[in-house]
């Protein structure tokens, strides 16, 4: 498969060699099953780093925009991201959000890992955002446990911008399965899809350190 070729062969050598990553709490990543991995958003190159530093393969959701490129950049791109087991977030709502998360639910019930950003998108100045409900509705209704992760300092390694990562020191924080079993059930009630959302989001926000901000990231970030 294409995915563990480039994995063994190119991502994890280059890691190895430009990248310091202080990776903790990797006990935390169940060998086996179904888990949502929700991470703090700080850099292109979180979507690379975290399945990169994994045993296990992830499937990641990531904006739709790094599909969609133009030119010979924008293609290699969207090839690379296709193929390091990337899936485009349609971030509009309706339909098209609704059809990103039947695929992420998918592969839950495959019993895969699953990356998301709660956030929607990256943080535009290196702060924590209010989470949106999709990683509710996918904890709800897969029943999947849910692994809060903090990515810390790719922002400096690869800001806003950048297009190629500076080699740097980075790290990765992996907290215990949260499990929301107790809200089986209510994945239309708004009130406890908030609560969760909220809930990942303040897990997320113990390990990254990073200050709040009580307000969704903005969507078009400038470069």
């Amino acid at each position: 498969m294409l995915y563990d070729f480039l994995k063994r062969f190119a991502v994890r050598p280059l890691l190895r060699v430009f990248f310091r990553i202080d990776l903790r709490g990797i006990e935390n990543i169940p060998e086996h099953g179904a888990a949502i991995l929700a991470s703090n958003h700080l850099s292109v190159s979180d979507s690379v780093f975290l399945p990169g530093s994994l045993e296990r393969p992830v499937i990641f959701l990531a904006k739709e925009d790094y599909f969609n490129g133009k030119g010979p950049k924008g293609r290699f791109v969207a090839w690379f991201f296709r193929n390091i087991n990337q899936l485009p977030m349609d971030r509009s709502g309706g339909k098209g959000s609704a059809a990103s998360l039947d695929s992420a639910n998918r592969a839950l019930q495959e019993g895969k890992l699953l990356g998301i950003y709660p956030e929607g998108t990256r943080s535009p100045d290196g702060r924590l955002y209010r989470a949106k409900l999709g990683v509710a509705k996918l904890a709800l209704e897969s029943g999947a446990p849910v692994i809060p992760i903090a990515m810390i300092g790719t922002d400096k390694v690869q800001p806003i911008g950048r297009a190629i990562p500076r080699p740097g020191r980075i790290g990765i924080r992996i907290g215990e399965p949260l499990d929301f079993s107790q809200y089986a059930g209510q994945v239309d009630d708004p009130q406890s899809l908030r609560h969760v959302a909220d809930e990942i989001r303040k897990a997320i926000n113990e390990l990254s350190g990073q200050i709040y901000v009580d307000v969704y990231a903005p969507k078009k970030i400038k470069k």
